[in-house]
């Protein structure tokens, strides 16, 4: 494997990072990986800590991004759903690896400290 200076080559793991980084998008990744489909309620009900800018502003920017669907239907009171696209399904094997990794950590951190972890919200 040939040995890269810093920053070379890091543009395309940059791009990724800029996708899926912040503290929400993961979470709102996994409930809408784990549902087929969610309205903005029901997102709102599955993380309480979100608010309701923040979670429109992180859907609009996974919208965008083509890792989101937003349904609108057209009816009295409005209903939108948001579901994955079939591209963002691609990210579900990383999202699986980085919650498992996630766990682990939790484990070695309670071996090296004790219980005072943080529980996963997901």
């Amino acid at each position: 494997m040939a040995n890269l200076t810093a920053g070379e080559n890091c543009g395309e793991l940059q791009v990724a990072l800029d996708i899926i980084v912040g503290k929400w998008k993961p979470i709102i990744l996994f409930h809408l990986m784990e549902n087929e489909k969610l309205r903005f309620s029901e997102l709102q009900r599955a993380i309480p800590e979100i608010t309701k800018k923040m979670l429109t502003s992180q859907l609009r920017e996974l919208e965008y991004n083509d890792i989101v669907h937003r349904e609108v239907y057209q009816q009295v009171p409005p209903k939108v759903e948001y579901s994955m696209t079939e591209y963002g399904h691609g990210l579900t094997p990383l999202l699986v690896s980085m919650r498992s990794w996630g766990t682990e950590h939790l484990a070695h951190l309670e071996e090296l400290h004790g219980k005072d972890n943080e529980e996963p919200r997901c």
